[in-house]
């Protein structure tokens, strides 16, 4: 079992920066390819950004490219995502999930065995 606990959201102006946390507790962290994925109001959940389990490949949804990074600190069990150049329709709850080495696609939230509960981002116009 992995236990996952996001942070670091909250209310930011259009333009912004926000670093969201996501910190594993439970089992060896570096076992697991990370992901983040967000959810709107009425919308359906997508996937933003992942890296593998060593931090050299990162992959992003062409909405966030170019504007949030996504890197992690496997001596903290901590995943990051940096956020710039916020948009207001960068606003959703954000989840960080963890996918066992090898399983499924990054993109697929369904290959992701372990979720944490959210964090709330909020960006103004």
């Amino acid at each position: 079992q992995v236990q996952l606990v996001e942070s670091g959201g909250g209310l930011v102006q259009a333009g912004g920066s926000l670093r969201l946390s996501c910190v594993a507790s439970g089992r060896t962290f570096s076992n697991y390819a990370m992901g983040w994925f967000r959810q709107a109001p009425g919308k359906e959940r997508e996937f933003v950004a992942a890296i593998n389990w060593s931090g050299v490949n990162r992959y992003y949804a062409d909405s966030v490219k170019g504007r949030f990074t996504i890197f992690r600190d496997n001596a903290k069990n901590t995943v990051y995502l940096q956020m710039n150049s916020l948009k207001p329709e960068d606003t959703a709850v954000y989840y960080c999930a963890a996918r066992p080495i090898a399983s499924g696609t990054y993109y697929d939230g369904s290959s992701y065995d372990y979720w944490g509960q959210g964090t709330q981002v909020t960006v103004s116009s």
